[in-house]
C-alpha cells in the first residue's frame, strides 16, 4: 500500500470516562488500537498490527479528534491533553477534556452514558509484510506507522478507500502470477518443440 495514502482503522473497544475530584478534570481514556488481532477485510483477506508498530511515532505531534473532524479537537500530545503510550495490549490513550468546550463536553457525556464508546485512529503505512498464502488468503501485518490522529468514533468502520487499495494490491499479485505461469507454460512449449525437432533430424 502506498506511503502516501493515509489510512483510518477502528477498534472494537470500550472507552471510558473518569472524573479527578480534587483537579476537577474529565478524562476519556482506552485503547485506541489493538496489537495482534486479526481483522478480516473481506473474505480470504486479513490484517493486523504488530506491536511495534508505534515505536517510532508517539512523539508525532498527534491529535485526539471526535470522528476523524479535524474541526473537532479533544486534545494534542504537544498541549499535554493527550497521552499516549504503548503496552503488551496496544496504543493507549487518554484525553482531558475542556470544560469549556461544548463539543468536549457532549462527548464526555455520550461515553460517560455508554451511548459511544468506540475509536479509530489515523496514520500512514510505513512498513509492513504482506503473506500471499498457497490456500489462496492473504495477510498484512503492519510493522511501522506514521501517526497523525485518535479520535473517538460513534460508527468507527474500516474505511473504504483502504479496502479498495488492498484489492487492488491483491489483484496486482494474480496478475503477476499469471503472467508468470503464462511465461513458464511457453518457455515449456518451445522447449518441447526443440526436442521434437532434433528427434525428426536423427
Amino acid at each position: 500500500m502506498s506511503r502516501e495514502s493515509r489510512q483510518t482503522r477502528s477498534v472494537i473497544t470500550e472507552l471510558q470516562i473518569r472524573a479527578e475530584e480534587e483537579s476537577q478534570e474529565m478524562v476519556i481514556e482506552g485503547y485506541f488500537a489493538v496489537f495482534n488481532k486479526v481483522t478480516e477485510l473481506w473474505p480470504g483477506a486479513f490484517e493486523e498490527l504488530a506491536p511495534e508498530a508505534f515505536e517510532e511515532t508517539l512523539s508525532n505531534d498527534v491529535r485526539a479528534l471526535i470522528n476523524h473532524d479535524t474541526t473537532l479537537v479533544l486534545g494534542r500530545n504537544k498541549s499535554r491533553t493527550l497521552e499516549l503510550k504503548v503496552d503488551s495490549r496496544g496504543l493507549w490513550g487518554s484525553i482531558k477534556i475542556n470544560p469549556n468546550d461544548s463539543d468536549a463536553i457532549n462527548i464526555y457525556e455520550r461515553v460517560k452514558r455508554g451511548d459511544v464508546d468506540q475509536c479509530s485512529f489515523g496514520f500512514n503505512i510505513l512498513q509492513e509484510e504482506t503473506d500471499f498464502r498457497d490456500d489462496g488468503t492473504v495477510k498484512w501485518t503492519i510493522t511501522k506507522v506514521d501517526l497523525h490522529e485518535v479520535s473517538v468514533c460513534t460508527f468507527p468502520a474500516y474505511e473504504e478507500t483502504g479496502v479498495q487499495a488492498r484489492k487492488a494490491e491483491v489483484e496486482k499479485h494474480e496478475k503477476r502470477m499469471l503472467d508468470q505461469r503464462k511465461k513458464q507454460l511457453r518457455e515449456r512449449l518451445k522447449n518441447g518443440v526443440k526436442t521434437v525437432d532434433a528427434t525428426k533430424k536423427n
